[in-house]
């Protein structure tokens, strides 16, 4: 994964805290719902990511094995 990615998801779920917390203080439902959404979204996004680079690394492990032979 890329840094970049990293930073992404990590901003994306900040906000969604923000707006989550902004929903709370002004007993805004629809805003404080959209902020957990966002943050459901950026850890969704991040899971995914680790799911592919523990797939990759998978893969680099077997190809080594498999070299190494």
């Amino acid at each position: 994964m890329s840094a970049a990615d990293d930073i992404k998801n990590a901003a994306e779920k900040a906000a969604g805290k923000v707006k989550e917390g902004v929903g709370k203080v002004t007993d805004n439902e629809r805003l404080e719902a959209e902020g957990q959404a966002d943050q459901v979204k950026a850890s969704a996004k991040q899971a995914g990511q680790n799911v592919k680079d523990a797939a990759d690394k998978a893969g680099d492990s077997v190809r080594d094995a498999f070299d190494n032979k």
